[in-house]
């Protein structure tokens, strides 16, 4: 294989490892992943749920310490369409939150915030 033929090939890896990145979520459906599973990726995912970034969750790798660890959901929630708000837009409990709208501000779509919602009640 000549220089150009591995450049050609190293320039392609990088352009798949960039886009296997920003379309993880779309991977995990194409994976065969379960709804679960897809929850969990969209809530650990950067440019999706990030929720790592505030919350511990167990299996999560470097996660935030500045809100509320994630276990005991259906404890705390008893009832999903609660949690759902919740992520859907703290706001509405909260006027002063750091959380992001999620839904408000269309960072998760409805199947989305379904998706995380069932991930995270499942905790």
């Amino acid at each position: 294989m000549n220089t150009k033929s591995k450049g050609l090939l190293s320039i392609a890896g990088a352009m798949l490892i960039g886009a296997s990145l920003s379309t993880s979520v779309v991977m995990a459906k194409e994976a065969g992943m379960s709804r679960m599973d897809e929850g969990k990726n969209l809530a650990f995912t950067r440019k999706k749920g990030n929720c790592l970034a505030c919350h511990m969750i167990v299996g999560g790798k470097a996660p935030g310490n500045i809100a509320p660890p994630l276990v005991g959901m259906k404890a705390r929630f008893p009832e999903r369409e609660v949690l759902k708000a919740q992520i859907y837009d703290a706001s509405k409990k909260n006027a002063g939150t750091m959380m992001p709208l999620f839904g408000r501000y269309e960072v998760l779509t409805d199947d989305e915030l379904d998706k995380v919602v069932d991930y995270i009640h499942s905790l």
